[in-house]
């Protein structure tokens, strides 16, 4: 299977600025996607909040002001936009694949945050942040999708033990510290329905190493403070305090590991006494009259609810009754009725029979009177066939004699044809050698003349030559006497 989201098997990690803790940060993995599902990406990419509304904020203070207001959870979707009921498999939301739904603002805010080219500087802004516990869950965030493997603990390690509260649930419903966070993404892969990138299985097992020597703390109150506690605040379900987080959007923050744990919340507590006077006091005792009011409220309505139930499970009992009552009558009714009509069905069958009997006696005999008269019929037509046969014996004789003497003529016709052709032939090829043979006598004679013609010629060259040589001798032999 590839790998879902993450970065690519050879990982590519871009080199910082000299010094260890230069202000520049490295880039693990994809430069572009920042290792992001690709599902979740095309998502963010796509989204009207991503193009439109985060394409207008330029600079880091304005994007950490859109996540005080804008960012609820830290889940990768909205509450019920992902509707993988039914499904199986890959497409099923199996290893951070699946059908999609709409993005989170959180994750569209991570990936602006990776636009920017956080340096260290601002990056250590955001996970030391005051104001809210998501914006220093998105620093944290983008820590684990950026950075090195190696150095996740470097960065993580100051704040394992930090007690600062967040529901990171889409709706609420699942409320957990800074610290449980960050070592959920130290030994786990998946994030509700995505997957962070991988660690390398080396680094993997130092980093359960370290965090199996390192327990998680648990905060010990003071005495002071449980009673304090006490008396100033009721118990609050998990309900009122999702609704308070989320009007105040003010967290409630404990010690951070840089500040002095030994300063007590009794002080804080007596100064704000201090400040507020007796009207704290007072909205104090109105909120708890008011909570106990709620309690009130709500017990009677569950006793109603109770009671209505109870109503509507008797008034149900008696119509259950009432229908299998009606039902038994109806039974019986049909039953009746059933009876009734094989009865009837009984008596149609026999008056049925009958009918039928007297019907088959009656084709019966009319079944003889027809077969007498197609006796009769079939010995006209047996007369009629044998004169119509005798008839077309002397007709087909007749054709015979026909057809024969045609044939007959044919061959005569053809005969007569050939013999004519034959004549033709012969005297063609008569006419043919004596035409040869006159062409050949005239070539003979040709031959001839040209013999005689060449023999005369030859005669006269070689007369010639006689006569010359005969002048050439008596040239010389005048030539001796003169001298």
């Amino acid at each position: 299977m590839a790998n879902v989201g993450n970065q690519l098997p050879t990982q590519a990690v871009s080199k910082p600025a000299p010094g260890k803790h230069g202000n520049v940060l490295p880039l693990w993995g994809n430069e572009k996607t920042m290792n992001l599902n690709p599902m979740i990406l095309t998502n963010v990419l796509s989204s009207p909040y991503f193009k439109v509304q985060l394409y207008e904020l330029k600079t880091y203070h304005e994007v950490v002001d859109e996540i005080y207001f804008k960012v609820t959870h830290a889940e990768p979707w909205e509450k019920g936009s992902r509707k993988t009921a039914g499904q199986t498999g890959m497409c099923g939301g199996v290893r951070g694949v699946g059908t999609g739904g709409i993005v989170s603002t959180a994750f569209c805010l991570l990936y602006k945050l990776f636009t920017l080219k956080l340096t260290r500087k601002q990056l250590m802004g955001l996970i030391t942040h005051t104001d809210s516990p998501y914006i220093r869950a998105l620093g944290f965030m983008y820590i684990r999708y950026t950075q090195p493997p190696a150095d996740l603990v470097e960065w993580y390690d100051g704040f394992l033990d930090d007690e600062e509260e967040l529901d990171v649930k889409a709706g609420g419903g699942c409320v957990m510290s800074v610290g449980e966070m960050l070592r959920s993404f130290l030994t786990k892969l998946e994030w509700f329905s995505t997957l962070f990138p991988r660690i390398p299985v080396p680094v993997q097992k130092l980093i359960d190493q370290q965090m199996k020597a390192r327990p998680r703390k648990v905060v010990q109150k003071e005495p002071q403070e449980e009673e304090e506690e006490e008396e100033e605040e009721p118990a609050e379900t998990e309900a009122g305090r999702q609704v308070e987080r989320r009007r105040s959007r003010t967290p409630r923050r404990t010690p951070s590991p840089r500040k002095s744990p030994k300063r007590s919340r009794s002080r804080s507590h007596h100064r704000e006494k201090e400040r507020h006077g007796p009207s704290f006091d007072r909205e104090l005792d109105r909120e708890r009259d008011r909570q106990k009011k709620e309690r009130e409220g709500r017990d009677r309505g569950e006793r109603g609810d109770r009671e209505r139930r109870r109503s509507r499970s008797a008034d149900r009992n008696q119509d259950r009754k009432e229908r299998k009552k009606s039902r038994s009558g109806s039974r019986d009714r049909r039953n009746e009725r059933r009876d009734k009509e094989r009865d009837c069905g009984d008596d149609k069958s026999k008056r049925k029979d009958r009918e039928h009997h007297k019907d088959r006696g009656a084709e019966r005999e009319r079944s003889k009177d027809k077969k007498s008269r197609g006796e009769t019929d079939d010995k006209k037509s047996r007369g009629e066939t044998d004169d119509k046969k005798s008839r077309g014996e002397t007709d087909d004789r007749r054709h015979k004699d026909d057809r024969e003497r045609h044939r007959e003529e044919r061959k005569a016709k053809k005969l007569s044809r050939s013999r004519s052709k034959e004549r033709k032939h012969k005297s063609g090829g008569e006419e043919k050698s004596r035409k040869g043979e006159l062409s050949h006598n005239r070539d003979r004679d040709r031959e001839r003349d040209g013999e005689q013609r060449s023999h005369k010629r030859s005669r006269s060259k070689e007369k010639s030559h006689h006569q010359r040589e005969s002048s050439n001798d008596h040239s010389k032999h005048r030539s001796h006497s003169t001298e």
